[in-house]
């Protein structure tokens, strides 16, 4: 299985790794990166990186590839994405899979003309084993129709530091914190819920990593935890004093077109955290929580406890158990065209409303999106060009 990469950030150096433990038949035949961040998480493990290329057009002319792993900043995955598409290879995009409302409907029009099947998306929540057994107690019933859900993602300050110091600060780069880490969350309830977002309101901003918070106000002149996570493609040694565009806490709240709700909190600031949610059904309810690893589902008439069940830490994954899953998945979606559990469809309908909840928080006002979806279907629906 021979592989591209464009962008060999810190991510896909460690999927790398991931994927080759999971197919020892996994090749990196070059890559595209003028700054790999990533590069020693392959020689650690003794990967190579195969040819260094200038751009991914040279990339995938020299090279027989079975798939194209896309992890550039944000901002550049369409064109890498079309360049896949158009040299006739299956791509593999991290999320979020684009950053603007326009790129979506220009994907969406690209996937009209190259297929669903040949982008496959990193949502790797959708394969952690927490949510697989949540959607199958929803499977079986025990949670009857959903009503409403709260949900979090809470992160450490260290954590909170890194986004603070790396490319991913800048808006224009990233097109949001929301967007560039929550869009997981985000998508795993829209996924719950079943329907589209009809309308959304949020509120947020930045108030912990600001200079009035620096720690050397209290006296606290050891700041090693604000560096502990490393920052790639142009970084910053600034944390509380950083040029960072991005938020540091928001909450939102989105009415879908079936009658559920949802409410969602992320804060950059948590020194305990964690990422939970509550899924409140007509006959149940499911409680779980990624980062402490339980999932409780309870019936509603009777109050008996259905499901109690504790997950244990991967030593492989960063996402509790789910790295290795995909992995796997992807893996054979290339080689056999098996069927994934998170489609590209589903990565920009999350990516959408996360879109819609910022533009909510700018305006501070409720962002009605049957226009955005009235667009994006046509885009998907695009005449494709004989």
């Amino acid at each position: 299985m021979k592989v591209g990469i464009v962008g060999l950030g810190y991510r896909l150096g460690y999927l790398a790794q991931v994927f080759t433990q999971m197919h020892p038949d996994f090749e990196i035949a070059g890559y595209v990166d003028p700054a790999p961040a990533g590069m020693g998480l392959l020689e650690e493990k003794g990967i190579s990186p195969g040819t260094a290329y200038e751009s991914v057009e040279e990339l995938l002319k020299a090279e027989d590839l079975d798939l194209l792993m896309v992890g550039s900043p944000n901002y550049m995955h369409l064109q890498h994405i079309r360049a896949g598409f158009e040299a006739g290879v299956k791509v593999f995009s991290e999320k979020p899979v684009v950053t603007t409302k326009e790129d979506s409907f220009e994907l969406a029009k690209l996937l009209a003309k190259y297929g669903v099947e040949n982008l496959l998306i990193g949502l790797v929540l959708r394969y952690a084993p927490l949510y697989t057994d949540l959607r199958a107690a929803q499977a079986r019933g025990e949670l009857g129709d959903v009503v409403s859900i709260e949900a979090s993602e809470h992160i450490p300050p260290y954590h909170g530091a890194f986004f603070m110091r790396d490319w991913r600060r800048y808006d224009r780069w990233a097109g949001g914190f929301m967007l560039e880490k929550c869009c997981h969350d985000i998508d795993l309830y829209n996924g719950v819920i079943g329907a589209r977002p009809e309308r959304v309101s949020s509120f947020g901003g930045r108030r912990s990593f600001v200079p009035a918070n620096d720690p050397r106000n209290r006296g606290i002149n050891d700041l090693g935890v604000y560096s502990q996570k490393p920052s790639g493609w142009n970084g910053s040694d600034k944390v509380f004093d950083s040029d960072a565009e991005i938020i540091d806490y928001q909450v939102a709240i989105v009415e879908y077109e079936n009658g559920a709700a949802l409410n969602f909190h992320t804060n950059l600031n948590v020194p305990d955290d964690f990422r939970r949610f509550a899924v409140i059904g007509t006959r149940g309810m499911a409680e779980g929580d990624f980062v402490r690893g339980y999932l409780n589902v309870t019936d509603s008439h009777t109050r008996q406890p259905l499901q109690r069940k504790v997950y244990e830490a991967s030593e492989l994954s960063h996402h509790y158990g789910a790295d290795e899953e995909m992995a796997k998945g992807v893996i054979a979606s290339v080689l056999t065209g098996a069927k994934q559990p998170v489609s590209v469809l589903d990565a920009l309908e999350a990516g959408l409303l996360v879109m819609a909840m910022d533009e909510a928080r700018a305006k501070r006002s409720v962002i009605e999106m049957s226009r955005t979806w009235d667009l994006f279907d046509e885009a998907l629906n695009a005449r494709v060009p004989a």
